[in-house]
């Protein structure tokens, strides 16, 4: 059996014409005609020839391959972001080599040397939950290969960010509940470490402060949003109080999802005994009973704006020498969940 790799040249020799003219054709070159194109195409299929991409990179330096790291891929958030990442990054020629850290710096250091070492163009980053040390990203910025940040940034690393006010948002949300007449807020939120989660707990407790509602730290629950550590928040902690609380606000919607469930489980009515607001405005949060109110996280277009951003640039037509912060645009999306009178919703 002949393992030989096909080359240009034996495609040349087949046909009696030069390498250079189906190294041109293979890249649909417009100094070639159809039909010898074709007659190319054709033997190239033939003789399962297969194009040297690596070489071709070498040359040219690029390799149209932007890295992706995400803290996990089973969430519908990130699913969002990674499908406008590649709707744009693919319409422009470029592929995506996705990873994931599962929410750990270790894995988060080993997806960052893969990448490299597969000479991505540049590499799109959303830090995992314990990530305190950056200097897997120091070998990027020394080749000057490009870096965005997006939803869970680093604030010690001078590079673009891509990013929503969690400030504004956890303010919002907030103030939603106290304006519906709930007074004892609790708040499920992630590691505050992670700019999101501190970001939203500062607008929850400004909210609070706004409203002069106090502010105490046992109304504050971190843990890392699992259903486990959801469950046992709300099944040895919150249900155990003396004075339960008359309304939660959480960091995501599955957890937010999964609360309501637990809740509704022990008989309490939501939200006549508690409401519950969410965020991501993940489908989810639409088709609980009652629905869920949420902050609506603009996942698609995010991505889309990372991948405009970092193509724009790797073509030369942006720049990203100086430190910038772009926010996008978030809602708050009104639903059962939160609202004692359910006549204002229709």
């Amino acid at each position: 059996m002949n393992n030989k790799e096909v080359t240009i040249y034996d495609i040349a020799d087949k046909l009696a014409i030069s390498a250079a003219t189906v190294s041109r054709a293979l890249q649909d070159h417009p100094a070639v005609n159809k039909k010898t194109k074709q007659r190319i195409n054709e033997l190239a299929i033939e003789l399962g020839y297969r194009s040297n991409k690596f070489a071709s990179n070498l040359r040219t330096k690029r390799t149209n391959t932007l890295g992706l790291i995400v803290p996990r891929l089973n969430s519908l958030f990130m699913s969002s972001v990674i499908s406008g990442i590649e709707k744009v990054a693919n319409g422009a020629g470029y592929n995506l080599i996705i990873s994931q850290s599962f929410e750990q710096e270790l894995k988060e250091k080993t997806n960052a040397i893969t990448m490299f070492n597969n000479r991505v163009d540049a590499l799109i980053v959303s830090l995992a939950a314990d990530t305190s040390d950056y200097a897997h990203f120091e070998s990027f910025m020394k080749k000057n290969i490009p870096i965005v940040f997006f939803d869970r940034v680093p604030e010690q690393i001078d590079t673009t960010k891509v990013l929503i006010d969690n400030f504004a948002a956890g303010y919002k949300a907030t103030q939603h509940l106290i304006e519906q007449g709930y007074r004892l807020i609790v708040h499920i939120t992630g590691n505050r470490m992670r700019n999101v989660y501190r970001e939203r707990f500062e607008g929850y407790r400004q909210a609070l402060a706004d409203a002069h509602l106090p502010f105490d730290e046992d109304m504050v629950i971190s843990n890392d949003l699992s259903e486990q550590a959801i469950q046992e928040a709300i099944e040895h902690n919150l249900l155990k109080r003396e004075k339960l609380p008359d309304a939660l606000f959480i960091s995501n919607d599955s957890s937010a999802a999964f609360a309501l469930s637990i809740l509704k489980g022990k008989g309490l009515r939501i939200p006549e005994d508690m409401a519950i607001v969410g965020f991501n405005n993940d489908l989810i949060s639409k088709v609980t009973e009652p629905p869920i109110t949420t902050i609506h996280y603009p996942g698609i277009e995010m991505g889309e704006s990372i991948a405009r951003i970092l193509i724009d640039y790797l073509n030369g037509q942006g720049d990203l020498s100086f430190t910038s912060k772009i926010f996008l645009e978030t809602e708050l999306v009104v639903r059962g969940s939160s609202v004692k009178d359910i006549s204002a919703l229709t």
